[in-house]
């Protein structure tokens, strides 16, 4: 196969995969769904008690899986948080948009963000009659060139950066750093603990709609990203001089801040049963990325920062009453910008054909039908100039000069490089990978990218473990 033949076969299988469905999934006369969109922020594959976690109780995302499906092979499109937002709200791979290079955006700037002229998952369902909503993190660029109001939200409550203390709601230490906390494009104060705030707002947002109009809630949490707070840790929020803090944090901070989130979205949940409106509410819950350091990842290895499975893979679950059968287990290869597709399909609307999604439309595999693993998904990172391929079974992992074959199903904690044992697989992944990021922007010097993460096992990539930067 010549790299022009698999360059367009690359191009065209997204399209392929979305013909068949976009549009006229909504049978005549049936309503649109709303659609609360759940994104959590550096939660591990297996942080939630139905994915494994043991050492504390997640009962109300427990019986959001139990009431719809749950995915065990779901990706996000990066191993950090900024990257991974463009491709979500874009549908495309990140790195077709400059912003998207950046790992992640690391400040204010005039030209790094998310143009407002590109269409976005709110922007194309307000063009299906859609009331549209962000509260909580943005991190795709920051005002007054960029804003959630400027790329399809009818209204933002939140913060614009990476990450913000639970208490102060600033992204650093000092009385002269100014709060990242935001109604719309204008500054505001409130008092109490970040998960909770974000939580009662996305409640006033539930009680406020009104019967046949649609509605796109995007409740993107902070939690359980640093600083280590979780509820009543005032006192340590007034310690840290730095709320990216070495010193803090444990295993236990860290169940009670998901278990914050998990009691927040139960109430989000509750809301919507008593307004009458969850029996046609597509619910979707997953996070931008890995677990970070308090994170479980079992049984796979790897983190935040790396494109080991740990750093990229990670919970997804959908309930959807009436269409979604319960108690479903997929193992369903999906990944962030298949989201969009997928919730236009549901809407009965379609991408822009001037912007092609990379995604593909996972509804099928939502309403019962077999789904199609026979697909390729690919990452780049700057950072020890990671590379990964993800194409049925195998995947394809370069990092630190090492170069690596796995069966990730077999081998999901990425032990055995079966390279040499497969040179035709690993010889067709590579060259995959070299096609591929040729139609992608080039990542050039002036990309910023976080430092290595410090778990890297030098013993296995010959990495020596190095400072981070913060996101």
């Amino acid at each position: 196969m010549t790299s022009n033949t698999r360059r367009n076969i690359l191009k065209t299988l997204p399209a392929l995969a979305l013909a068949n469905y976009l549009p006229g999934a909504l049978a005549a006369g049936e309503k649109q769904p709303n659609i609360i969109f759940i994104l959590a922020d550096d939660m591990g594959h297996a942080d939630l008690g139905v994915y494994g976690q043991t050492d504390y109780k997640t009962p109300h995302l427990d019986r959001l899986a139990k009431q719809g499906i749950r995915f065990n092979q779901a990706y996000a499109n990066s191993a950090v948080c900024s990257a991974t937002r463009f491709a979500l709200i874009t549908g495309r791979y990140q790195y077709r948009l400059r912003g998207g290079l950046e790992e992640p955006i690391a400040g204010a700037s005039d030209t790094i963000g998310l143009p407002p002229s590109h269409p976005t998952l709110p922007s194309l369902l307000k063009q299906q009659g859609y009331g549209t909503a962000l509260i909580g993190k943005w991190h795709l660029g920051y005002l007054p060139t960029f804003g959630p109001l400027k790329s399809g939200y009818d209204s933002f409550f939140g913060n614009y950066g990476g990450a913000i203390d639970y208490f102060t709601h600033k992204p650093g230490v000092g009385p002269q750093v100014p709060e990242d906390l935001y109604e719309g494009e204008v500054p505001v104060h409130q008092v109490g603990y970040y998960t909770d705030l974000l939580g009662a707002r996305a409640i006033d947002f539930v009680k406020k709609q009104q019967a046949g109009k649609p509605f796109l809630l995007s409740l993107h949490y902070t939690a359980p990203h640093w600083p280590w707070e979780g509820p009543g840790d005032e006192a340590v929020s007034r310690d840290i001089d730095n709320i990216f803090h070495y010193d803090g944090g444990d295993l236990a901070t860290y169940g009670r801040m998901v278990e914050a989130l998990d009691a927040s979205i139960g109430r989000v949940l509750a809301a919507l049963e008593q307004k009458g409106l969850a029996d046609n509410t597509i619910i979707i819950f997953t996070s931008d990325n890995g677990g970070e350091r308090f994170s479980k990842t079992w049984p796979l290895t790897g983190q935040k920062t790396e494109l080991l499975e740990g750093g990229i893979r990670v919970p997804a679950i959908v309930r959807w009453p009436g269409k979604i059968k319960p108690g479903q287990v997929s193992d369903q290869v999906a990944i962030s910008m298949d989201w969009l597709p997928t919730l236009l399909a549901a809407a009965g609307g379609a991408p822009d054909p001037a912007y092609p999604t990379d995604g593909q439309n996972l509804l099928p595999v939502l309403l019962g039908k077999a789904g199609n693993n026979d697909r390729t998904l690919l990452w780049r990172y700057k950072a020890n100039a990671q590379r990964a391929v993800r194409s049925g079974n195998w995947k394809y992992l370069k990092i630190s000069g090492n170069e690596f074959l796995f069966d990730v199903v077999k081998d999901q904690r990425e032990r055995a490089n079966l390279a040499k044992r497969h040179p035709e697989v690993f010889a067709q992944l590579k060259q995959q990978w070299e096609a591929w990021d040729k139609e992608m922007l080039p990542i050039t010097a002036d990309v910023r990218t976080h430092g290595v993460s410090g778990n890297v096992q030098a013993d296995r990539y010959g990495v020596q473990p190095a400072g981070r930067i913060p996101d």
